[in-house]
């Protein structure tokens, strides 16, 4: 009669086949860790040790130079983003936003292209326009909505006796 086998054992050498229950947890040994620095001054050690030297920029001098907006135009889909200086004005980012919708062929199509003839909002829910001499770095802003100026309606003394002579409206 044969020795009855449970199926682990190999056929011929007498060894068990190793499953995976059957393993022990193979020990590793953990990477040594490397020190944190505590405090901005360990990292600057830290840094220039490293590299030989370094220099961070000191936190209250560090100002803006560049910003990148978001502005969207009347009828637009979606915004136009224009980098531009922290130092501009709001005309002068009327004026890149326009450029860069027409030069990325944009539709709906400008009526017109002509800065003038447009004002920048903080959106399009703001019913005061920006002051165009207004510096962009204090704006508070980074997300601005571009319209056309309404067309105010001229009064001239031919306009104002047309009204008058329809008599009162009832």
């Amino acid at each position: 009669m044969l020795p009855q086998t449970t199926g682990r054992e190999s056929a011929g050498d007498g060894r068990k086949s190793v499953s995976y229950y059957d393993r022990k947890p193979v020990v590793s040994e953990r990477p040594p860790q490397i020190p944190l620095p505590g405090s901005h001054s360990k990292l600057v050690n830290t840094l220039v040790a490293s590299s030989g030297t370094a220099k961070l920029p000191e936190s209250g001098n560090q100002r803006l130079t560049k910003l990148l907006l978001n502005v969207t135009i009347q009828r637009s889909p979606g915004p136009v983003q224009v980098v531009i200086s922290a130092e501009s004005t709001v005309s002068d980012l009327i004026k890149a936003a326009v450029e860069t919708y027409v030069r990325e062929g944009r539709r709906a199509l400008l009526t017109e292209i002509d800065p003038l003839a447009y004002e920048l909002h903080y959106s399009q829910f703001s019913l005061d326009s920006l002051d165009t001499t207004a510096k962009l770095g204090n704006l508070g802003s980074r997300n601005f909505f571009l319209c056309s100026k309404p067309q105010n309606e001229v009064n001239t003394w031919s306009n104002q006796a047309t009204k008058a002579s329809k008599g009162p409206v009832l």
